[in-house]
């Protein structure tokens, strides 16, 4: 589920900490170049902000960088007047076109980002299955940007998990934003929703479960059994699957009735996970022989639609 954590560090902490000291110390060629700087570094923080997936860093990190981008700028203020208003020479000429197009790329990219956070007409609103603190969306919207599950949208070679192509995965956090003591502990238990008791998010009956596989060390993954120990549940004419829980933990059977009240499980370590998180989707009824290739329909959380980065509390 998760990408390679020491790339995100990299991008998310290294390249915007360099564009801030970019525009505070370097001396721009021209009043237009530093405009068009100010736009660049703007829009990367904006992306970053919306796209990126915070694990490691917290999830306040753009915030802290939108702020020292107004006295990054102030700083290079005061060199201002000794600027030209225009660059002179092609090599400046030069320097500000490759700015203006980064500047448009970073910004279409953001733009393209943003209204992934943009509910469809069609979700299918549900309760929200967690109660014991804040919980971080790291998978979620319908842009692939910010949901590696739309990745199985299309294509005969996913046709099997198509059902989870608007799927949502969600992390819990302490009040700093952590979602685990350490860095990537290896234990699952050393995360926070590691446990987390699991309620239905709607009425209905349970047609499939499995409880048999056993929590996996972090980042191990199995990868033929993707859903790890779940219950689905028919919620009417949708079905709608919890996945990844501990092992041992499902308290329902299939030919169960639950309601919104239902405790299913707990949180756990089992599939296609990489750390320990809860998986939801909503989706039509798939076959007997592929159950979770039913066609994908986006879900709301509490009315809220769950895009990446979005935050979620309980409240009763």
């Amino acid at each position: 589920m998760f990408e390679t954590l020491l790339f995100p560090i990299g991008v998310q902490l290294l390249l915007p900490v360099g564009l801030l000291l970019w525009i505070a110390r370097r001396r721009h060629p021209s009043r237009l170049a530093w405009v068009m700087t100010v736009l660049l570094v703007a829009a990367v923080i904006v992306l970053l902000g919306v796209a990126g997936l915070w694990l490691l860093l917290p999830w306040y990190m753009p915030y802290l960088y939108g702020a020292l981008l107004l006295p990054a700028a102030a700083t290079s203020l005061a060199r201002l007047r000794a600027m030209p208003a225009w660059p002179r020479g092609r090599r400046d000429w030069a320097r500000l076109g490759l700015r203006s197009m980064l500047a448009v790329l970073a910004a279409g990219s953001a733009i393209y980002a943003v209204s992934g956070r943009i509910a469809p007409t069609d979700t299918v609103d549900l309760t929200f299955p967690l109660r014991q603190g804040i919980y971080l969306v790291v998978n979620g919207g319908t842009r692939e940007l910010l949901n590696a599950h739309l990745m199985t949208v299309s294509g005969e070679r996913f046709r099997a998990y198509r059902g989870q192509s608007y799927g949502v995965d969600v992390v819990r956090i302490d009040r700093w934003g952590r979602r685990a003591t350490g860095f990537q502990p290896r234990e699952p238990s050393a995360y926070r929703i590691f446990g987390d008791s699991v309620f239905a998010p709607c009425a209905g009956r349970v047609v499939a479960v499995l409880d048999s596989l056993h929590d996996q060390s972090v980042p191990e993954v199995d990868r033929v059994h993707m859903a790890g120990n779940h219950v689905l549940l028919a919620c009417g004419a949708v079905h709608v699957l919890l996945g990844h829980l501990q092992y041992g933990s499902v308290r329902v059977h299939v030919g169960s009735t639950v309601g919104i009240q239902t405790l299913l499980g707990q949180v756990g370590n089992t599939g296609n996970t990489g750390e320990p998180h809860l998986h939801i989707h909503a989706q039509r009824p798939g076959p007997a022989s592929l159950p979770l290739s039913g066609d994908p329909l986006p879900i709301r959380l509490d009315t809220r639609f769950p895009a990446r980065n979005l935050r979620l509390t309980w409240h009763p």
